[in-house]
């Protein structure tokens, strides 16, 4: 998508300090970050919300996951802890309409969540 900010990191357009990336995945640190630790992973490929990733992207969203927990191990919040969220729609705190995960750690999360 043209207009779509994530694909423009993804793309190397829009600079962003990147700390992963292979041929399908780029993790970035957040711009506005919510714990110490605040990356986002998204897919190169454009899918604008968790509700329109078809079946065929299973691997795909998987690798998302994947790519979070080596992140983790990276930046060595793998054994102390994480969180992992991916939001989907406005209402579910989806500000970015191109799917992605944030992990968020560094400190002790707290439940609920929001």
């Amino acid at each position: 998508m043209e207009s779509c900010i994530f694909c423009k990191i993804a793309q190397g357009e829009i600079p962003a300090e990147i700390l992963y990336e292979d041929e399908q995945v780029v993790a970035f640190r957040d711009i506005h970050p919510q714990a110490p630790v605040h990356v986002l992973v998204i897919p190169r490929r454009h899918i604008a919300t968790l509700n329109e990733a078809p079946a065929e992207e299973a691997e795909l969203v998987g690798r998302l996951s994947l790519a979070a927990a080596e992140v983790a191990r990276r930046l060595r919040i793998d054994q102390s802890g994480y969180r992992v969220v991916m939001n989907c729609n406005r209402d579910g705190g989806q500000t970015v309409f191109h799917i992605h995960l944030h992990l968020l750690g560094g400190r002790a999360m707290t439940w609920p969540p929001g």
